[in-house]
This record gives structure tokens, C-alpha cells and sequence, in this order.
């Protein structure tokens, strides 16, 4: 193969004594930068063919690489996953690119790994680069290589032998030169009747989540963990679930979002009770109860609940520690002993122009594997833990007033892994009561909270359902 040469300003080919980058039976020398620091290299998980992706052996190492076996210590937060898994495209054409697994930071550099040509030894070839939002050069000359285009978007590599048109490509580097704090650039790669394309994912990596003690027993709830609640009249209700929770977590911190006509005073340690215009709604105060939210988790409960020795929360948040669950519901049990995980099934099904269709399913997936009492779905019932930060990202539609739920998980399909454990367990406060026993505030409750069925609140629900998810019609089982 052909020598690599100091190029000022660039890296040179280190010596024997250098680091090696160990593959399989033989060591391939790194180059060392000159004047850049190690760090300018961008991390990325070994590579492997796609051939190799895909055996079972692979799927086995995933499996264990996304439970913590990565370096990050036991009950981590996973920090790869299959999509970040560096792929190889052996050479069915004679271009050989990195298929994924190639980032780099907004405005930084990267070395790009993999890329390569086939074809006879011996025989010269001519290869091109072009980016779309960064440019192109290489971190240290091959000598017999003629190179075009440095520092552009378009990059050219002629030569007479393939083997040093093949030991320069190892050294092509990419620049990204448009900012965007998320995205990718499509390079396309060619060569003489034969073209393919990669990408480079240009991102600021994820900020890590430090993982907790494993063991649920070992779990500070109130450091991890903050409950959540809208109320609206029913403040009998809202002081009952207030000591409910005490009684077990009496120091978690509690936040009250209210839109009552005559809000009335709450006090206690580690209360927040934020006022809000009457009748503001439903979604928009989940909205402002979430957005004062500063735990990892955020516990969403119904202001009638009733906290009991089966609302264990460290049994959910050991599922959110050990799994790449987002949210996970639990179960709400009625006065009469009937207890439900209104676990649903959501599919969108491509409708053509006129809309996409809705499809709701009762059940689950699969089973969450290592949680017996759990389950993989797509939505669940109003007493949930989720990561906040995810939560927020998709956020309720403060449109929706008065009657809404599952308008939340369709908005987050696509965003939210969501799961149920049937074995942590709320009561709900019982409903049952003579109509000429209730309380003015409870009947002014109901008149909110069951609406007609004319009532233009249902009105604009659908109206708002069908257009902004842009749906032509929905079914259920």
C-alpha cells in the first residue's frame, strides 16, 4: 500500500510504537493528530458487517449493551441501542460506506470509517464525495493519490493503484459547516457506473442521565419522584388523596394545578398550589402542573385517588430505571373491586389524501421482559409515572377542557415507549352517592365534567381530534 505523509496541518501515520486500533487477527495503525486533540475523533460503537448485525450472537450483545452492560454501571440508562450500532456495507457494488453509526457535533470533525472501493488489484479507480452541509478533506496525503476539491463539499480521489485509492479513503474527513443542533447530511458516494449514499448524524449528543442504586428498596422517591394533579371543585376529594399520599411518602413533593371558581387554601410541607383563570381545563392544567415539575419523574394522579400499601411507586420507577420504558401505568381499583389498566393498542393507518385512520385496541404487545406483572402498550389509565422531560416534549393540548385523555398517548405515538404493571394499585374514591346527598360543589362538578351530549366542548373535541391528527375515521375493538 502506499506511505502516508506529514501534511502541516494535518495528522501524520503514527509508528509501530503508536496506538493500534485492534480488529480481529491484525492491527491497523491510527493516525495521530498533530495539533488536534484525541477528542476531535467522535465516539462510536465497533463496527461490525451488516451480515454480522444481524446474527443472533448480535442480537444477544444488543440486548445486553442496552440492559447496562455498556461501562455505565448496573440499572444505567441505556447509552447505545441498534441505531447507533456502526454498519459496513460489504461490497455487492464496489463501494463500501458506512450504512450508520457516523457522528459528528454541530460545526465539528469527523473521520469517516469504512469507506473503501473493490474491484481488481493493481487497477487505477476514481471515486467522489459530495456533502450537502459540510466539506470534505483528508487528514493525511497517500502518495500516488490526486486529490480535488479540499475543503469543499465536493471531494475527488484518483490513482493508479486501488490499494492506495483505498488506504486514502481511511483518512477522508468530514466538517459539518451548517449549525443545526439535531440532524443529518446525506453524502453521496460514486464511482464510475456506480453511486450510493450514507449519512452523517450531526447532533449534540444526549446529556446523560446518572443512573440510580439498583434495587427498589434503595430508591429516594422524593428525590426521584413528583406527584401531579389538576383539581377542579372538589377539594374534599383533593385533601383526601393529599393525606393518602402522606401517609406513605411524607416528604415527596406535591404539585396542585386548580382552575376552581372560589379556590379554597392548601397548606403542608412540600405542597404546591399554583391558581389558575376558572375553567381554564383539563389539559392545560396538566400542562402547568407538569411545567413546575424539577424530579427526574413525574407520578400524574387523579385528585380522587387514594393512595394505599399497593401504591408502591418504587416499583415503578425500578421499571423506568431498568428498561427503555418512557412512561408506565399502573391500576386504579374502584370501590366495588373491579380494578382496570385501560392498557390500549394505537395504530394510524395511511388513508390517502382524504386522512390517515385511527385504529383503538384493549390489550398489549408483549410482556416486559424481566417484569412479570408488566406489559409494552401504547396507552394507559390517569395514574402513570414518566420521565418529565418526555412528558413535556409532548405535552397536552391545552384546547382540550373539559373531557380528554387518550389524545395525549395518539400525540405521543411515535415518541412515547410506554408500559403497565397490573401489581401497583390505586383506589379510586368512591362515586356512589344519592343524588339529594351531594354538595353543590359536586353537582357543579358534574355539570363540567359530563357535559351533554350536544355540548359544544364534545363538539369541538372531534373537530379538533380529526383535524389536527388529520384522521378520516376511527375504529375500536
Amino acid at each position: 500500500t502506499g506511505g502516508a505523509r506529514a501534511v502541516p496541518g494535518r495528522w501524520h501515520l503514527g509508528t509501530r510504537s503508536d496506538r493500534r486500533c485492534q480488529g480481529g487477527a491484525r492491527a491497523v495503525p491510527l493516525a495521530v493528530p498533530r495539533s488536534l486533540p484525541s477528542c476531535g475523533v467522535q465516539r462510536m460503537v465497533p463496527p461490525v458487517s451488516v451480515t454480522a448485525a444481524l446474527s443472533p450472537q448480535a442480537a444477544a450483545q444488543e440486548r445486553l449493551l442496552v440492559r447496562g452492560g455498556g461501562g455505565g454501571g448496573a440499572g444505567a440508562a441505556p447509552t447505545a441501542t441498534p441505531a447507533d450500532r456502526l454498519l459496513i456495507v460489504p461490497a455487492n457494488s464496489p463501494l463500501e460506506y458506512p450504512a450508520q453509526g457516523v457522528e459528528v457535533r454541530p460545526l465539528q470533525t469527523v473521520l469517516v470509517p469504512g469507506e473503501g472501493a473493490r474491484g481488481e488489484r493493481g487497477e487505477g479507480a476514481r471515486v467522489n464525495l459530495t456533502a450537502s452541509l459540510g466539506t470534505l478533506a483528508v487528514a493525511a496525503e497517500v502518495e500516488g493519490v490526486a486529490l480535488r476539491g479540499e475543503g469543499q463539499p465536493h471531494l475527488s480521489l484518483a490513482a493508479a493503484h486501488l490499494d492506495h485509492l483505498n488506504r486514502q479513503l481511511q483518512f477522508v474527513t468530514y466538517t459539518n459547516t451548517q449549525f443545526h443542533p439535531d440532524t443529518a447530511d446525506i453524502v453521496q458516494f460514486s464511482t464510475d457506473g456506480h453511486s450510493a449514499a450514507f449519512a452523517i448524524r450531526i447532533r449534540h449528543p444526549p446529556t446523560p442521565r446518572l443512573p440510580c442504586s439498583v434495587g427498589a428498596q434503595w430508591y429516594n422517591i422524593s428525590a426521584l419522584v413528583t406527584v401531579a394533579t389538576k383539581t377542579f371543585l372538589r377539594y374534599d376529594k383533593l385533601r383526601g388523596l393529599i393525606a393518602s399520599i402522606r401517609r406513605f411518602y411524607p416528604s415527596v413533593t406535591i404539585v396542585v394545578a386548580d382552575d376552581s371558581q372560589r379556590p379554597e387554601p392548601l397548606s403542608g410541607p412540600h405542597l404546591e398550589h399554583y391558581l389558575m383563570p376558572f375553567g381554564k381545563g383539563w389539559f392545560a392544567g396538566r400542562n402547568l402542573a407538569v411545567s413546575q415539575v424539577t424530579t427526574k419523574y413525574v407520578l400524574w394522579v387523579d385528585d380522587d385517588f387514594i393512595f394505599t400499601p399497593r401504591t408502591r411507586l418504587e416499583k415503578l420507577v425500578d421499571v423506568l430505571e431498568r428498561t427503555s420504558l418512557d412512561l408506565v401505568g399502573g391500576a386504579v381499583r374502584e370501590i366495588t373491586g373491579y380494578t382496570t389498566t385501560y392498557r390500549q393498542r394505537l395504530s394510524v393507518r395511511g388513508g390517502g389524501a382524504g386522512g390517515d385512520c385511527l385504529r383503538t385496541r384493549p390489550g398489549f404487545h408483549h410482556r416486559l421482559a424481566g417484569f412479570p406483572a408488566c406489559v409494552v402498550t401504547d396507552g394507559v389509565v390517569n395514574f402513570f409515572l414518566a420521565r418529565t422531560d418526555k412528558v413535556r416534549q409532548v405535552g397536552f393540548d391545552p384546547r382540550l377542557r373539559r373531557v380528554a385523555h387518550l389524545e395525549f398517548f395518539i400525540d405521543g405515538l411515535g415518541v412515547l415507549h410506554v408500559g403497565s404493571c397490573e401489581d401497583v394499585v390505586v383506589d379510586h374514591a368512591s362515586k356512589l352517592a344519592l343524588p339529594w346527598r351531594r354538595s353543590e360543589g359536586e353537582r357543579q362538578y358534574n355539570r363540567y365534567r359530563y357535559p351533554a351530549a350536544r355540548d359544544d366542548s364534545l363538539r369541538l373535541k372531534q373537530r379538533l381530534f380529526f383535524f389536527k391528527n388529520r384522521f378520516k375515521c376511527m375504529a375500536g375493538d
